[in-house]
């Protein structure tokens, strides 16, 4: 029997309600994990100068309460193994906050806690002038991260789109002014004034032993808080419409590409009849067939777009918007506008036929009855959302085993006409705008106006002709192959896994399991990658997958197999890796037979390139290429690689000079090599797996592959030619200047490490550790306590080593953060100082009980996920101590993990620090630093600031802007931007 912790998730947000609200679930038996949310807080409720001030106040809660100050809540949270950032977090849109945590609730008393912490938030948040002080700098570098190319465009879009509105000027991450220069009073009064208790919703959902007791703990922390008197009276905002369209062209030398965008506001719908229902359902089949049709026009000869797809989601909480983006070829964005609304029109003007709306139904049945047989390991988060959008929105709480109801009795009687209706909202009269974003400037507004005039005159002309529908073969499997058989069978009862070798020389291992009703991971490997080419072959062998990928891997090019699938959940991919090759593949148990007739056909198909499918992917590798070069940090990131890993052709980038060598016959040839001999790879299945109905089809068409009559691609992983890379043996500092719109800075500080062969199995797993425990020191340091970096990240990179037996292993550990371009080095300087002090030293004895706890719970977690016995079984079959018994391998890498946790201490750790990273860690470390570009006398002020003896400890001076990972949202989610604690 598996067990897992129980865990609870908390979630603070505020919205607009006339009263507070308390919704518990049902126990959920299966689910062994709970989630509790809580509601307040509008940023467009924000004044001119209080603008950014609702983004502070979620990044003060964690920082200081009544109770809790100097981040004890984040310190007392990760303690009971709630990671700060996956497990503790918040998100500020505009029109509310939420908060969550996701804590244990295996102990009453830390679900009591974790419950205090929210009242906590509700009400207690402290604002003083040094708590402020302290997260100015963590704010300033979240912003400074939303100043990228990508924030730029949804910045300028959400403005456009929100023209004539509140909501125009109240984008989520406030002004850079206030965020500098706001006042604790004014903080504190927008807190006081809008975080009212009568405005906040608790949701608890999850494995609770008895809602009545979580019920108990909630009044108990909530009840004693007194709603204001004639508190103030939330307004409601408005987004106007347009009959006109507005058109921009925005130019951003530093975009990964051309692209076109147009969005058309229309009122948010209500839910709350069944016809109301049936109308969501409508506009879901009308999004899935006109996608269909975006896929399949983007795969044709000289298409229009290289990518085309339409969405619709709430802006805000009075607009919806429909949208479509596409990316397209440099000089292409007028053809691809033209396209888009031509195609919108042929909806309107012709509508869908039968067959899309049966594939349309086919997906969505799909989808519900994926979600209805998942509905007891689902249940917590479906039940969150459920209540979340009732509290938000009035809407009502279905249940997926209605919503499964409602969907088998409505769509088989939903109709093309009801579907089709649904272009209407893409009329350019309908609060549209056009949007072409560019490197360099082609078109011109008028230019835009033109295209949606020359489409509308096609529509009105009725010029615009039916859709051309291809033939759709029936089956994937023409000609269904021999079975094969079983040659050998092993069990491995302490892993609860069947192991057979079949007669074609493939090694099957399964195991069931009962996590997810819905759900069979596989995967397939293979010793013997691009590490056995020569630098004559590697450009174009790597280039396989992509042409591959074109012309159809499984014998059908993408868009006729789209069709073909429809209705199944089944989805297989190809990797091609240094030194293995591999497929993975997703699939429901109803089509397991599915998933692997795509694997059949990917060992049987001999792939032929034509000159329109290499002309269509040369263009999209080219446009990817010159967007890398426009990237301020592709020289950042190619500086990294190459002081690291050295300047071998494996680690160099590609560029356009590269793909003019490829040669797309051998690409295919090499790809198709790869995928050819059964008898070297292993696959491993996990999920909801009968072994009755799963092991014929395994045997047909697994076994049904035919062995060559000589082996290709045959490695022994002992033989295999290890990377040419070399690790830097001293230390070397620099910094990388490159051309940006707005000034952005990342810092890598990378240490070689090498473990040893006689520890490995218990290396690897305190590499595992020390990592985690880096990472933890160095963020309470700049963040939590000088308030320099948003967030940092310590990562272990090993995959340089052939998967060899016996050696030592080579690799790195790297430390990641951003900040501002002044105190880099500054920064740079502490993080060494700070993991010279945990060499020399040693961490606390309170540092190693947090990562042991927060390393239980994942693994306790893991333990309930199909993904993380996959893995663990692969990781078996792979390791060094692999001899043929994956049981037996299993067990020792078990092992090893127990004995680093049992004698992990402050001294194992310090001595391990020593031993794996160089000792002291200031005599080898490599630092590249990426900077704006800027003049020789501010580089040389920049010089001397930078040089280790003299920079300064005390946070006032390292005033600066810190750190953060860069948010790569959609722009239509622009309200939903996650603002993060």
């Amino acid at each position: 029997m598996m067990t897992c912790c129980r865990r609870v998730r908390t979630a603070l947000t505020m919205a607009a309600s006339p009263m507070a609200s308390l919704t518990m679930s049902a126990p959920i038996p299966s689910q062994k994990c709970a989630q509790l949310l809580h509601l307040p807080s509008r940023l467009v409720l924000e004044e001119e100068e209080e603008r950014g001030v609702a983004h502070i106040v979620e990044h003060l809660a964690f920082s200081a309460t009544t109770k809790y100050t100097n981040h004890d809540i984040v310190k007392f949270l990760e303690s009971i193994g709630a990671e700060f950032g996956a497990c503790q977090n918040a998100v500020t849109s505009v029109d509310e906050t939420v908060y969550e945590l996701f804590v244990p609730v295996d102990k009453p008393e830390l679900l009591s806690q974790a419950i205090s912490i929210l009242g906590e938030f509700s009400s207690e948040v402290r604002v003083s002038a040094s708590d402020l002080e302290k997260e100015r700098g963590a704010v300033m570098e979240e912003y400074r991260g939303s100043r990228n190319a990508n924030g730029r465009m949804q910045d300028a879009h959400w403005v456009l789109m929100m023209e004539g509105s509140k909501y125009a000027e109240r984008l989520p991450i406030g002004l850079e002014k206030v965020i500098r220069t706001v006042s604790p009073e004014i903080v504190k009064k927008f807190y006081k004034k809008w975080y009212q208790i009568q405005d906040m919703a608790v949701i608890a959902v999850g494995d609770f032993p008895d809602t009545r007791i979580v019920v108990d703990l909630i009044k108990t922390h909530f009840e004693g808080k007194i709603p204001v008197v004639g508190p103030t009276v939330m307004p409601r905002f408005t987004v106007p419409s347009h009959e006109l369209p507005r058109f921009s062209i925005f130019v951003e030398s530093e975009a990964a590409g051309s692209a076109v965008m147009i969005s058309c506001k229309v009122p948010v719908a209500e839910l709350k009849t069944v016809k109301d229902y049936r109308n969501l359902l409508s506009e879901s089949m009308f999004f899935h067939a006109l996608n269909q049709r975006f896929f399949k026009l983007s795969r044709k000869k000289d298409p229009p777009y290289f990518s085309c797809s339409a969405a619709a989601d709430v802006l805000v909480r009075p607009t919806k918007a429909y949208i479509m983006t596409s990316s397209c070829k440099q000089n292409g964005t007028l053809e691809a506008l033209e396209s888009m609304l031509t195609e919108v029109a042929r909806v309107r003007t012709h509508g869908f036929s039968e067959r899309e709306i049966s594939f349309a139904r086919a997906l969505l049945l799909s989808e519900i009855e994926s979600a209805y047989l998942e509905r007891d390991q689902m249940q917590s988060t479906n039940l969150r959302d459920e209540y979340m959008q009732h509290f938000l929105r009035n809407e009502p709480v279905v249940g997926i085993e209605h919503e499964a109801q409602l969907h088998k009795s409505l769509l088989p009687y939903v109709s093309a006409s009801e579907v089709s209706k649904y272009a209407e909202n893409f009329r350019t009269s309908c609060g549209c705008v056009i949007k072409t974003i560019e490197p360099q400037s082609t078109a011109t507004v008028d230019d835009l106006g033109a295209v949606v005039s020359r489409v509308n005159s096609f529509e009105e002309g009725q010029s615009i002709s039916l859709w051309d529908e291809e033939h759709i073969p029936e089956e994937i499997v023409g000609v269904k192959p021999t079975s094969g058989h079983v040659a050998h069978q092993f069990e491995y009862p302490g892993i609860g896994a069947t192991e057979f070798i079949l007669s074609n020389g493939m090694r099957i291992c399964y195991k069931c399991t009962n996590f997810l009703d819905d759900e069979v991971l596989f995967t397939g490997f293979s010793y013997g990658g691009l590490s056995e080419l020569q630098e004559r072959e590697y450009f174009s062998c790597s280039m396989g997958p992509t042409i591959a990928g074109e012309i159809g891997v499984f014998g059908y090019r993408p868009p006729m197999l789209i069709d073909m699938l429809a209705g199944k959940r089944a989805e297989v991919g190809t990797k091609l890796g240094a030194y293995m090759r591999s497929f993975s593949g997703d699939c429901s148990p109803s089509d397991l037979e599915t998933a692997l007739q795509l694997v059949y056909q990917l060992f049987m198909t001999d792939l032929e390139p034509s000159e329109e499918d290499v002309k269509i992917v040369m263009q999209m590798a080219e446009e990817s290429v010159r967007a890398q070069e426009r990237d301020p940090f592709n020289a950042f990131a190619n500086r990294v690689r190459e002081l690291n890993y050295g300047s071998s052709y494996f680690f160099r980038p590609i560029k356009i000079g590269d793909l003019q060598k490829v040669d797309p016959f051998k690409s295919c040839e090499y790809f198709s090599n790869c995928f050819k001999d059964p008898s070297t790879f292993t696959v491993v299945l996990v999920g909801n797996i009968d072994p009755a109905i799963a092991c014929p089809l395994i045997l047909e068409y697994l076994g049904g592959i035919p062995r060559p009559p000589e082996p290709i691609l045959d490695f022994k992983r002992d033989e295999l030619q290890g990377l040419p890379f070399t690790l830097p043996s001293t230390v070397i500092r620099e910094v990388v200047h490159s051309p940006m719109v707005e000034a952005q800075c990342s810092v890598q500080l990378c240490f070689p490490i090498e473990l040893n062969d006689d520890n490995m199995m218990e290396d690897v797993h305190l590499v595992g550790f020390m990592s985690k425990l880096l990472e933890t020191k160095i963020v309470q340091v700049l963040r939590f306590k000088l308030g320099q970096i948003y967030s940092a990240g310590v990562s272990v990179f090993l995959g340089g080593n052939k998967p060899s037996r016996v050696g030592n292993i080579r690799g790195d550990i790297s430390v990641n953060f951003s900040c501002d371009p002044d105190i880099s080095s500054t920064l740079v300087n502490l993080a060494l100082d700070e993991i010279l002090q945990l060499q020399e030293k040693g961490p606390s004895i309170d540092d190693v009980l947090s990562i042991l706890e927060i390393e239980q719970r994942a693994h306790e977690n893991g333990l309930q996920e199909n993904y993380y016995w996959l893995e663990r079984i692969l990781r078996s079959y792979q390791s060094r101590v692999y001899s043929g018994d994956v049981g037996a391998s299993f067990k020792l890498q078990d092992e090893g993990r127990t004995r680093v946790r049992n004698t992990l201490s402050p001294l194992t750790v310090q001595s391990a620090l020593q031993r794996i990273i160089p000792f002291p860690c200031t005599k080898q470390y490599t630092v590249v630093i990426l900077m704006p570009q800027i003049s020789r006398v501010q580089r040389i002020k920049s010089f001397i600031r930078s040089v280790p003896s003299h920079y300064c400890r005390d946070a006032k001076v390292l005033a600066g802007i810190a750190g953060v990972a860069i948010l790569a949202l959609s722009l239509w989610r622009h309200s939903r931007r996650a603002l993060k604690s």
